[in-house]
């Protein structure tokens, strides 16, 4: 059977037909591909944030146990009766605060870490604590509070009830790793330790107490309150929240098929061993008991830096898929009725074409074999004809464009470096740009949430300082809370400056000048003595700039600085004019200890810092950081481990002080 030849106007609109429906097949799996992972990583951000506020409220409970103890451990009443030795007094006492503050624990021992008073459980007594991690560095250190794994022994002399709460039967798990053993007897307790000190501050004993979190739920069930708001998809709470100890389920709002909390249940394996193994921290979807959730995970970790347990928040990964589906399937939908609307006009548009179409056909044939000499016969003045006009015009730049292709071809790979490394720039100043702002706001609320309190705080403690005996511990201790007070005070404070930072002042300035006068705070300084200062001040233009903000971010390097030395070392100050790119550079340059690769990408983030507790907040950097950006500059940051680091300060040489 002889079957004909399909026609020319089939033949293109088959054509067409073939590169719409293909690119648009191509577009669609794209499109899709796009669209859930864009979904997915603004989920999966959402739940890194959701974990932090996680981290919040599990630090807030155990620092109000540490709190609770410490406070407790130096009341005056309770020193006197243990140096008297009124046992049953003391047992009283305590066992009210523990009832009253809703502790699983509460317990005293003596001085060589003996158990003296046990509320919980008054009958056992005398047992040595002083092994005991806490217990051991509260008579060493002062007050101390970590979660720590709580063996069955210890529990079982704090009463049979707190055993049997932490006893759990594994529960088979899909994806969990194998253990050998099917049961958990010990347990998961945040635990405060505070030593009890006479009035010569001699050590008395140790006071301890804790709660357990086996089958505790208030940590979780607040987390999931604050962070997802009780949010349902499908009937199905989408947000959840677990405390694992090693991978298994202890504390958890994750449900099972029954629709009961999953205690007892285990771990997946993949992420036992980035998390628990390899001590990672894990952001990424993960299959949560019975099924697939966006998830975050962080390690735990005791007094000892060990890891023993989890802290988890993840969301139902099925409303974001739905989601994209939904819109895929409307894009499908779409794109389905343009290609019907094209192929209609395709047909219609064909006819006027197709005959001169093939004269052009046969040129271009000729063009593509490479003789680009080929002219075409122009036979009409319309369209057609001024296309065969722009052909012949074509074919002659086609020549020139092929000796120029050559020519650009030894340039284009340059010019492509240069154009990545600037979005690569760009895209981290972004990045950093969107963190500051929502940790902004997050810290102006927490900042106008305390602040208050904290002044009252203050006010009624200088109260009780004037009325107290001098010679008292009393009047120690509230020198102590006006101490710890106003430290909170200027913590807030550093808050408020980040959240809702002073617009610059902008004036001609001097940039040597504010080196100089923040150089001047510091030189008096016992810190200083033994640093030398190296100043490489070049002749600077003067700019417009706000002189007492750019004179705190040098303070704040300055101060790094100084402390990263640490005792003999060097600081070399430079300045220098970059005429090139019209802006100067500001350097610090230490010969301290370096910094870490690992801290490098979170110098800049608030809150975040590697020195003592109590030495400082964590701010000053973002603050300074701000401020460059307000100033349309950038910091730029060089270190080696053992060998020093170097800030650089970039700012734009701008004379006039409107900004245009």
């Amino acid at each position: 059977m002889h079957f004909s030849q399909p026609s020319l106007r089939t033949k293109l609109i088959l054509s067409f037909l073939i590169v719409i429906v293909i690119g648009g097949l191509i577009s669609l799996y794209l499109g899709q591909r796009l669209v859930k992972n864009t979904l997915i990583s603004q989920a999966q951000k959402k739940v890194n944030y959701d974990l932090a506020s996680a981290w919040i409220v599990f630090n807030e409970r155990l620092n109000d146990i540490k709190d609770l103890v410490s406070l407790t451990a130096a009341r005056e009443s309770l020193q006197e009766s243990v140096v008297k030795g009124e046992r049953d007094l003391i047992l009283r006492r305590l066992d009210r605060v523990r009832v009253m503050y809703g502790l699983d624990i509460l317990t005293l021992t003596d001085q060589n870490g003996r158990v003296y008073v046990r509320t919980r459980n008054s009958k056992i007594t005398g047992d040595d604590q002083s092994q005991d991690a806490l217990v051991r560095q509260a008579l060493q250190q002062g007050v101390i509070a970590y979660p720590e794994i709580i063996p069955q022994s210890e529990l079982l002399k704090e009463g049979e009830d707190l055993a049997k709460q932490a006893d759990m039967e594994f529960i088979p798990t899909p994806k969990a790793a194998p253990r050998p053993e099917n049961r958990e007897t010990s347990g998961l307790m945040l635990k405060a330790a505070a030593p009890l000190t006479d009035e010569k501050q001699g050590i008395l004993g140790v006071l301890y107490g804790g709660i357990l979190l086996n089958r505790n739920y208030e940590i979780v069930d607040r987390v999931k309150e604050t962070v997802f708001k009780g949010e349902k998809y499908k009937g199905r709470e989408t947000g959840t929240a677990t405390i694992f100890q090693g991978d298994l389920r202890i504390s958890t709002n994750v449900t099972n098929e029954r629709g009961d909390r999953a205690i007892g249940t285990r771990l997946s394996a993949e992420v036992k061993t980035a998390v628990l193994d390899e001590g990672k921290a894990w952001n990424d979807r993960a299959f949560v008991v019975r099924d697939w959730y966006i998830t975050a995970y962080e390690p735990i970790r005791n007094a000892g830096g060990q890891i023993i347990g989890i802290l988890y928040v993840g969301t139902l990964e099925k409303p974001y898929i739905d989601t994209a589906n939904r819109v895929m399937l409307t894009f499908t939908l779409l794109a389905s009725l343009c290609v019907l609307f094209l192929l209609i006009i395709l047909y219609f548009s064909t006819t006027r074409i197709i005959k001169p179409l093939q004269v052009m056909v046969a040129a271009t044939h000729q063009i593509a074999d490479g003789d680009l000499n080929h002219k075409v016969e122009i036979q009409s003045q319309d369209e057609i004809g001024e296309l065969a006009s722009a052909f012949n015009q074509m074919t002659e730049k086609l020549k020139a464009a092929n000796r120029e292709l050559v020519d650009w071809g030894t340039t284009l790979e340059e010019k492509v470096k240069e154009r990545t490394k600037e979005l690569v720039e760009m895209q981290a100043r972004l990045v950093q740009s969107e963190k500051l702002a929502s940790l902004g706001k997050l810290a102006a609320g927490i900042a106008h949430e305390i602040n208050n309190p904290l002044g009252g705080v203050l006010i009624y403690t200088h109260l009780l300082l004037e009325d107290a005996d001098r010679d008292s511990a009393q009047y120690e201790n509230l020198k102590k809370i006006v101490k710890e007070t106003t430290r909170c005070k200027d913590i807030v404070k550093g808050l408020l400056e980040f959240s809702r930072p002073k617009e610059p002042e902008m004036m001609l300035t001097d940039i040597n000048d504010a080196v100089l006068r923040a150089l001047a705070i510091f030189e008096p300084q016992v810190l200083f003595h033994n640093i030398e200062v190296r100043k490489e001040l070049s002749e600077l233009p003067r700019i417009v700039a706000d002189s007492s903000q750019l004179q705190q971010v040098f303070t704040n390097i300055i101060a790094n600085a100084a402390e990263a030395i640490a005792g003999n070392g060097i600081l070399t100050i430079r300045t220098s004019l970059d005429k090139q790119n019209d802006r100067i550079k500001v350097e610090f340059t230490d010969t301290g200890h370096g910094i870490k690769p690992e801290d490098m990408m979170r110098l800049f983030e608030p809150f975040f810092t590697t020195k003592q507790v109590g030495k400082g907040t964590g701010l000053g950097l973002a603050i300074s950081y701000g401020i460059v950006q307000k100033h349309q500059g950038s910091i730029e940051v060089r270190s080696e481990i053992g060998k020093g680091t170097t800030f650089t300060v970039i700012l734009p040489v701008r004379r006039d002080v409107s900004g245009d």
